[in-house]
This record gives C-alpha cells, structure tokens and sequence, in this order.
C-alpha cells in the first residue's frame, strides 16, 4: 500500500492510514507471551516457553525461508552475475561490506534504503531479516565467558561487574551446550571455561606446529576453535561435511541456526504461532505494564498488533533498544541507549611455513572453523602495557598456490601448484563500557514502514586501540617462534558494528537507578518485558558472544516459568 496522497486531495493518504488504524489485524485472545525476534536468542526464548505450557507468538521481521532457499553446494559460475551482482552494492551499501552478504543470500540481509540509521560516526550495523535472523549466517563460533569477564571490574577497577557470576551461568551452558552441540577440545584454562564438547575438529599441520611452539616457547595455549558444528551426528542432525560456505545454510542442518532447531521443537509443541514480515513498531501499553506489540506487515505496510502477558524483546542489541525508545518505556533514568560496544578486531600477523611440503587443493573438504587464542594478557595482572583488559586470535593454516608463479601455459600451471604453507592470526579484543557511546532516536528520518530509525555514536578510545596494536605484535611474535618466515603485521582499526558483536545499551544492574533490566533480564520500570539478547550486557569480554547469549535467554525463561509466573496468577 502507498501511503502518500492521492490525486483527490492532499490529505487522501492521511484518511487511508486513519481507515487502516481502525481496521488493524488482532488475534482475539493475548498469547501467554510474545517473543521479538526469531534468531538465536529468540529461537530459544521460543523453546523454553512453549515447552513450559505457554502460548506464544514469535514475531519476525522478515520472511520465512526452506532449506530450498540454501545454495552452499551452488557454485558462483551457476548465479547470474557470477558471484558478484552489482545490485547488492547499490542495495545495500552497507551490508554487502560483511563476507558473508552474497549474490546467493543477500536477499537475507536487509535492504539499506528501506532501513536507513544515522551515522555520527562511522559505525557498520549488519542485519538480517529472515526466519533465523542472524543465526542464518553468524560465525559459529562459540565460547564461555568466565568471572575474568563477569566480575571484570572487580579485577582491574574500572567500569561494573555483572549482576550474575559464572557459578550461576554454568547450568545454562551446560544445557545449551548439549542441545546446540559444540565441538572442540578442552584445555582447562580458568579465563576460558571448557564447554560439553562434542570431538574438535583436526588441526592442520602448520596449526599443530604452532600449538606446541607458542607452549614451550612462551606458555600460550593455541586450540581448535570452538564452534557450534556438529563433528557427529546429534540431536537428529548430521555431522558437518565440510562444504565450506556456511553462510549460504546449510541442508544437514549440521551448523546451529533457529529455524531448523529451536523454532522447529517450539512449532512441535502445537502452542507456537509464527508470525514472520511483521515489523515491530512499538511496545503497547496498558495500565503501566505492556500489552502486546504493534507491529506492521513488510510487504502491505498494514498496521497490526498481537497482545500477550509478557513480552521478551530478542530482536538483536539495538533493534531492541530501538523498540523500548519508540515505546517511550524503560528510560526514566536515562540509562536506556548508552554504553553500546563493539569488540575491535582484525589486527594480526600473518607468514610463511617453509619447513612444510605444499600439496595445496581447491577443492573440498573445507574445514569451517579454524584455531583460537584464548586471552593470555591481564588475566592475573591488572594492566599491561597501558591497558586492561584483553583479546584473543582466530586463524588458521594450510598450504596454498603460488599465485605470484610467472611463465605461461604448462609451465605457469606447473609453477602455480608448487605452493607454500602460510599461516595468519587476528585478534579479537574487548571494548569498554563507556557512556558517551550511545544510540538514541532520530526524530528527522523514519525507515520504509514510517519507524523511526537510529542515531548511533560510537568510536574506539585508546585501551581498544592499544590492544589491537598490542595483538598485531604479540600475533607476529607468535609466528617467528613457530618457524614461520616473512612475517608481516596487518589490520587497521576496525569500524565499530563491523565485528557483528554490538551489545550494551539496555545493560543488566540491580540498581533501576542506573541499569535497565534486573538480574533476570525483567525491566526495572515495566515488569512484563524482559531483554534478552546483547542489550543487556554490562561489558563486552572478548570471546565471541552468542553462547552467552543464548545461556542467559534460557536463564531468564526459567525465571519466567517458576518465578514471574506466580506474579502473573
């Protein structure tokens, strides 16, 4: 529908929104709760709840996809602009700057014209809106996060501890852990609590050289990483064939993503209702509690609305935040909006490893993980450097062609295959909490569907910046002790939002006069809505934070069936 003016007078477009608003499109009887979002912490807030007897709507933004939408077998030479369509650029300029925004799935990632944002300062916000939400395309990567994280300021002295200790999050690890199925190997290190594990994927020559340099020479621990994929089959679900481009699904569901897990065991319950293309305008209010969620459908622009007892707001860090700030709720003490963080990252080193014979293939297998770093600076001392806190790495190694081989015909093929193995690392490193990081509401821009959109500020201060200086060194040091030759450092600071990461901004506390949500995620000023996903972080670790995510989820779902349900008797 058009909601502008029709030939017949200026004011025609205002009559048809009026005409709609009176006929909007409502279920008869509330819903025990509804949930926002449908990615990896809404999938499960979805799970939890249904399986503990309530009716629940799940709302998502985008459309429904089937395995049929998957194309990760599908090579570039087989689409339309082989792998490289200019309308994603022109479409979305900013979510085709992500690896993993594709001629094959960009349709997945949301259409920058239609979801403007306001940049103070440089800040990339990838999004997806489909059924799965982000988990459609995330990292997988997968790690806890220890009291070196949790009570992290009574470590080093700056900023505020979490309201919850590790103690209290290991039982949802655990129960995540086993559901979600992660492999990897365990190390016993106290900064990075070992998860249940399924058997880690093997390392390659090059990393297991590198594992047992950096021990002997300089006490580090370098392991596989740790990802939510499955080496063996579990939970119904196949072992990874190591396919390689994850990011385009997967059709053995063998990578962790909502629709084929969580969502799916919801929808079994028969007391799911999937509502997807529905964009979530505001949070409705009765009384001083919510009400339900007004929402509007993608494709006719009609305004709807779904009531429920309880809302849980999983929409992603600053979607949800942008709903509580066009609701006019949970803001009295000015705290909503502020200390967004992002972790820095992609400062590293990388090299050769001439000791190894190179017998490099194009072809699969193509292992989808690659190794990690667990943090090793300021986990006993307070500062190193000039900074606290820390990072870890990610990378890999494995032999490849010799692209710059010169010659022509027989001989440049015979050149190009005589390779060599390389090796790089790059670090991922915390940001801290600061309130001059900040989003609020731009009341000069409205997106596609009439909603106000974003104005986001953030930048890097100087501990981000010395610790992504600090890895770049440390990330080379590592390198030479493991043989490697020609080692060069690379990265530039990253842009705050490019690492996928953004939490803060609706942050945990048990003080309402400074914090948004309690303990359990439950808003201080509205006890029926809870926010659940990376809003409510108080700081930022450096592990990847989607196991995290989901653990607290599950917690604050415990707390809705056994203790918020007496309130709602």
């Amino acid at each position: 529908m058009r909601c502008g003016p029709k030939r017949g007078g200026r004011y025609a477009g205002l009559r048809d929104i009026l005409r709609l608003m009176l006929q909007i499109v409502s279920p008869k009887d509330p819903f025990d709760a509804i949930v926002v979002g449908s990615g990896a912490t809404g999938g499960w807030a979805a799970k939890k709840l249904t399986a503990a007897g309530m009716r629940v709507a799940l709302l998502e933004a985008g459309k429904k996809i089937t395995p049929k939408d998957f194309t990760e077998h599908k090579p570039a030479w087989q689409l339309p602009y082989l792998g490289m369509s200019p309308k994603i650029r022109e479409e979305r300029p900013i979510q085709s700057l992500c690896y993993a925004c594709r001629e094959s799935n960009y349709e997945w990632f949301v259409n920058d014209r239609e979801n403007p944002y306001t940049q103070e300062k440089p800040f990339h916000w990838i999004r997806q809106r489909v059924l799965g939400g982000r988990s459609m395309s995330w990292g997988r990567q997968s790690y806890r996060m220890s009291d070196l994280d949790f009570k992290a300021a009574s470590h080093d002295g700056y900023g505020d501890d979490w309201p919850i200790s590790y103690d209290e999050m290991v039982p949802y690890y655990e129960e995540v852990e086993r559901y979600v199925g992660i492999s990897g190997n365990s190390e016993g290190l106290p900064q990075l609590p070992d998860s249940v594990f399924l058997p880690g994927m093997e390392m390659t020559c090059g990393e297991h050289i590198l594992r047992k340099a950096v021990m002997d020479k300089m006490g580090r621990v370098v392991t596989i990483g740790r990802v939510a994929i499955l080496t063996k089959q579990h939970n119904g679900r196949a072992a990874c064939h190591y396919c390689g481009p994850c990011e385009q699904g997967c059709v053995t569901f063998s990578y962790f993503s909502s629709p084929w897990t969580t969502i799916a065991d919801a929808q079994k319950t028969g007391r799911l209702t999937l509502f997807t293309d529905a964009v979530a305008s505001h949070v409705m209010m009765k009384d001083g509690k919510a009400a339900g969620i007004a929402y509007l459908d993608r494709v006719t622009r009609e305004p709807r609305e779904v009531r429920a007892k309880v809302i849980l707001l999983c929409a992603s860090t600053l979607e949800s935040t942008r709903l509580l700030m066009n609701s006019n709720i949970c803001n009295s003490n000015d705290a909503l909006g502020k200390y967004v963080m992002d972790h820095i990252y992609g400062g590293g080193a990388s090299g050769r490893m001439p000791e190894l014979e190179a017998r490099p293939w194009a072809g699969p297998p193509d292992r989808p993980n690659g190794i990690y770093v667990p943090r090793f600076r300021n986990v006993k001392e307070k500062t190193t450097n000039g900074f606290i806190r820390g990072y870890g790495y990610q990378g890999g190694s494995s032999p490849g062609f010799n692209w710059g081989a010169k010659g022509f015909g027989a001989s440049y093929k015979n050149a190009l295959r005589q390779g060599e193995w390389h090796m790089s690392m790059s670090m991922w490193a915390e940001c801290l909490a600061r309130k001059e990081n900040y989003v609020e509401i731009d009341r000069e821009r409205v997106d596609a569907w009439g909603i106000p959109v974003l104005k986001i500020h953030a930048e890097y201060g100087d501990n981000e910046k010395k610790l992504f200086d600090d890895g770049k060194e440390q990330a080379a040091t590592m390198l030479e002790a493991a043989g490697a030759k020609d080692v060069r450092t690379h990265g530039e600071y990253s842009v705050p939002g490019f690492c996928i990461h953004e939490i803060g901004t609706a942050r945990m506390g048990n003080d309402a006069k400074t914090s948004v949500v309690n303990r359990y995620c439950q808003a201080h000023e509205v006890p029926n809505v809870f926010v659940t996903d990376g809003a409510c972080w108080v700081s930022s670790a450096c592990q990847n934070p989607t196991l995290t995510m989901m653990a607290i989820t599950v917690r604050a779902c415990d707390y809705i069936q056994h203790e918020y349900a007496k309130q709602m008797a």
